[in-house]
């Protein structure tokens, strides 16, 4: 009966890649970090130039309206570079505790928050910058549309080619 165990375990394994749960830990950590990479650097430099308006003299220029807008696109930027950093905190609190197939389940999910959270931070950022440099009634419009676009490549895309090509 534990053979039977053993050979399904393989025949299982033998779909993808033939690795050990560590392995795969180690390879899908690797990813993770090349993939939060790039996005932390994006959030940084928005993050970066948010804190500088503040200080310039048209901020006290801006409508009660625009000046929240700020505050809350400041406070969603703060949480989504704590989100986007996050792992690599984790990373180093857990190494060499053996338990890195927990750390990727737990650095993987930071950083989907962190996604989630840049969305909305951009999302904000563009309103905010859009309302201040036209006051046209079609920017929510067209922040939506950007939204959308947003939307279709960083979750809709993936989520749909993870249904059509992976199994149960």
């Amino acid at each position: 009966m534990a053979d039977d165990a053993g050979t399904t375990e393989r025949a299982v394994r033998r779909r993808g890649r033939d690795e050990s749960e560590e392995e795969r830990a180690d390879r899908m950590w690797t990813e993770l970090i090349q993939e939060v990479r790039v996005a932390q650097m994006g959030v940084q430099i928005l993050f970066g130039f948010l804190l500088t308006v503040v200080f310039q003299s048209k901020y006290e220029e801006l409508s009660e309206t625009d000046q929240t807008i700020y505050l809350v696109t400041v406070v969603l930027g703060a949480l989504s570079t704590g989100a986007l950093i996050g792992p690599v905190s984790l990373h180093r609190l857990v190494s060499g505790r053996r338990v890195k197939p927990q750390a990727v389940r737990w650095a993987s999910r930071l950083t989907l928050l962190g996604l989630v959270l840049l969305l909305a931070t951009t999302t904000a950022s563009l309103l905010l910058i859009l309302r201040v440099a036209t006051h046209d009634a079609f920017v929510p419009w067209l922040v939506a549309g950007v939204v959308a676009w947003y939307l279709l490549w960083w979750f809709v895309l993936p989520l749909w080619a993870r249904h059509r090509y992976t199994a149960d």
